[in-house]
Parts: C-alpha cells; structure tokens; sequence
C-alpha cells in the first residue's frame, strides 16, 4: 500500500547539552514496517526561537526523554478516577477475555488499573528504565516498541490505551498501527489528566511549570487530539471528563514536579524551582499536612471502522 511513498518531512531533535535543536530534512519510505531514514540537511536553532504552539512533541526526543524520571514518574504520576475505566471498558464484553495494548504505557500506572478488573494488558513502552520501574502483576506483559510500530499482529486486541502519552506520538502512522492492531468493532481510548485551572493550588502549580520549562510545548498539548478527530481510521468519538484529586505532602509535590521531563533536574535552575515548589507547599497545605492537585480527566473514545 505504501511501497511508492515516499514523504520528505522535517524533524526537530532537541539536543539539551547544547540548548538548540537540529532540524533534520528526511526521507521516509516504507512507511508501513518501519522508517528507512536518510538525513540530508541539517541546520540549529536556539530553544528560544522554537515556537511551543506548533512544535509537534513527537520530534522532542519522546523515546528516552523520560529515562532520568522514571523513579519520581512511577512514586508521583497521579493514577485515573474508577469512572474512566468503567467507561473505557463498557460494552466490551467479559474483563477477561479481553486483551488490551496499553502505548506508551510508562511504569504501568493505567496498564495496572486495566488489569485489576481482570483485563490481560500488554505494555508498549520503548524508555528500558520506565519498563525497569515498573510494579510487575500477572496480567500484564510489558514490551519494547512504539506508538508507530508496537510489532504486534494485525488484528490482535480488543482495545487500545493511551493514558497521558498521545501527545508524544506522530500521529498519522500511529493512528494507522492503531487501526492495524485492532480487531474489528472494538475501540481506542485516549486518556489526559488535564491540571484544572479552576483550583488555586492546580493553578499556580501550572503558572511554576510553564514558567520554570520557558511554556515547554507540552503544556499546550489540547490541540493533540485533533489528529483523532479528523482520521479516517477511526468513526463516532466521544468526549468523557472526570474529576481526579490528588493527595500529595510536600515530597509528593516535589516529586510530581520532577516527574515532568522537561523541568530543570539540578543546578541553580533547580534549587529555585524547589524553592518555589516549598512556598506553594506552605500556601496551601492544609493541617494534615497534605495540597491537593485537582485533574480534569478527559477520555475520548473511536471506534474502529
């Protein structure tokens, strides 16, 4: 289907040591079973003139982004209220003879939700030091690959997760993989744990991040799921939100902000942000000694055509 095409394209590769970004023109052919590249160009740019609005995340280096993050991601990601996966499962039939590919899938937190009801799960995720941080349970099998060529057989699960990743994949080959694996009639189910702005403590917790990332183009990542909404591959999409509360003390508010891949890890920049982290800590704990992050969970659904 695809063996003629051939697509000149321009990626970004975010290089932290030097603070820029290469711009590489490539050649994809093949697209199908895997990427055969061949770089012709090459020119930088300062992260300064990289625009956050229109940079697609999936040209951020997403595979090994969040391998120095993996023990603060697997104590301090937020899981996902009980009424999201009621309602990714619903109508799928019995839990357990159900399989479920689970990209992008990280430490497992969602992969671990699917499989308490009994669901078998098969974790994609490509980051080795995310699949090490993992908690081990018997009904999931976590696998290198991803979003773009999970090496799964066609037609092979009945439903298909992302949980807090989608943002990080190229969308057009990952919705067709998406497609592919899938069995017919079943369904794709993407899931954010969007901070709500409409909670103090949430609110200027974002107002830190932005700032302290320089409004790193992940923190604008609602117009990710416009790819869904428009693709061929995929019929009747519908929108579920939930609300999410998060318990946190004061490591757990430091924790969760060092979870996030793209906020400073040591050096001055660091210890400030710690400060700034300590300050909101003591704003808004309350006497128990706990803030508590507030999430808007957005779940959209497609059904395969």
């Amino acid at each position: 289907m695809f063996s003629n095409l051939s697509i000149i394209v321009c990626r970004c590769y975010y290089l932290e040591r030097f603070n820029c970004y290469d711009i590489a023109f490539l050649n994809y052919s093949d697209v199908y079973n895997g990427l055969r590249l061949r770089t012709s160009t090459f020119t930088s740019k300062p992260v300064s003139q990289i625009n956050p609005e229109t940079t697609p995340l999936h040209t951020l280096n997403p595979l090994n982004r969040f391998s120095d993050r993996a023990e603060d991601y697997v104590k301090y990601r937020p899981s996902y209220p009980a009424d999201a996966i009621d309602i990714i499962l619903e109508g799928l039939g019995e839990n357990s003879q159900l399989v479920a590919a689970d990209i992008g899938a990280g430490t497992g937190i969602a992969s671990r939700l699917l499989a308490e009801r009994g669901v078998n799960v098969i974790a994609i995720e490509p980051n080795a030091a995310m699949r090490e941080a993992a908690k081990p349970h018997p009904l999931i099998e976590f696998r290198d690959g991803t979003a773009e060529f999970t090496q799964l057989p066609d037609n092979s699960v009945d439903l298909v997760t992302c949980f807090q990743a989608f943002h990080w994949f190229n969308p057009e080959p990952t919705l067709l993989e998406f497609h592919r694996i899938l069995k017919p009639s079943t369904r794709l189910a993407v899931v954010w744990n969007n901070r709500d702005q409409k909670d103090a403590l949430t609110t200027e917790y974002s107002r830190i991040v932005r700032e302290a990332s320089n409004n790193h183009p992940a923190e604008s990542r609602m117009q990710a799921i416009e790819p869904l909404l428009v693709t061929p591959h995929f019929i009747n999409i519908q929108e579920y939100n939930f609300t999410y509360r998060q318990q946190l003390d004061l490591t757990g508010l430091i924790g969760r902000a060092m979870s996030v891949s793209y906020l400073p890890h040591e050096g001055s920049a660091y210890e400030q942000l710690i400060d700034r982290f300590q300050e909101l800590y003591q704003r808004f704990s309350d006497e128990s000694g706990f803030v508590y992050m507030v999430y808007r969970t957005s779940v959209h659904l497609g059904e395969v055509i």
